[in-house]
């Protein structure tokens, strides 16, 4: 297929109200995941709890609730959809700017490939099996250092990380978020920006600890050390008053998680 068919096709799919829904569909239940990573937070850091506070963790619990095995399928559905959307987003971003357009679709394929991980995640829990992504993050790691150039590859890694981890702090202090909604005036809009604000800015910090420990994993030359999503949050724990910024950090990841609620409702889709 040549470039102007995969436009006017991505182009016919951004018109179908059927595939907007879906896309809409695919906000909710992130939103859902990422409620239940931030209260798998939350407990580890109250001591009431236990688990993996990442996708794989998620994912476990919701598929040990009455009809989990069917929210998994709806979540892999909607993700599935989300990141066709965002795929499609790349190809028909309009831009007079070569390099813009160029870095907003690295953005959006990535966004799409992240996407499409969870989704992933979802159906190997709906198909009763099961992951172990800090063990994947351990291995990938291992191979890594491993490598010719390992080091400096793994220090990459983690700085890709971490400047997405920033990214998601300043998109959240500024607001940037705001341009792909269309909020309405009021209390309902202003309450909408501060949740993204939040959400935004908790993830952000989440994101960027994964990255350091990607780099802390490179100077020690020990994988173990590299984690996941579950390793960077749990990690806040060592830290002085620890337990309370894992509990800040996880109750913003859930307020994240119900942002995206609204982004369902009044994102420009």
């Amino acid at each position: 297929m040549n470039p102007e068919s995969l436009k006017s096709t991505a182009s016919a799919a951004q018109r179908s109200s059927t595939f907007r829904t879906l896309a809409r569909v695919g906000y909710v239940v992130l939103g859902i995941v990422h409620i239940v990573i931030g209260a798998i937070a939350v407990s580890v850091a109250i001591g009431s709890g236990g688990g993996k506070a990442d996708q794989s963790g998620a994912m476990q619990q919701i598929s040990r609730v009455p009809f989990g095995v069917v929210v998994l399928w709806i979540i892999a559905l909607g993700l599935i959809a989300l990141a066709l959307w965002q795929l499609v987003e790349a190809f028909t971003e309009q831009d007079a700017d070569a390099k813009k357009k160029w870095g907003r679709r690295a953005k959006e394929i990535g966004t799409a490939a992240a996407y499409l991980a969870i989704a992933i995640t979802a159906i190997v829990y709906a198909l009763g099996g099961s992951s172990d992504s800090s063990k994947s993050t351990t291995t990938f790691s291992a191979k890594l250092l491993s490598s010719p150039g390992g080091v400096f590859l793994l220090v990459l890694v983690g700085l890709v990380i971490l400047g997405v981890g920033v990214a998601f702090v300043v998109r959240g202090i500024r607001k940037d978020f705001e341009r792909q909604l269309s909020l309405p005036a009021g209390k309902v809009g202003r309450g909408i920006r501060t949740l993204g604000t939040v959400g935004y800015v908790a993830k952000g910090i989440a994101v960027a600890v994964v990255g350091v420990l990607f780099v802390v994993a490179a100077f020690t030359h020990d994988p173990e050390k590299a984690g996941g999503l579950d390793s960077a949050l749990k990690s806040l724990a060592s830290l002085p008053f620890g337990q309370i910024i894992l509990w800040l950090v996880g109750a913003g990841v859930i307020v994240y998680g119900v942002y995206c609620f609204f982004r369902a409702r009044y994102a420009k889709i």
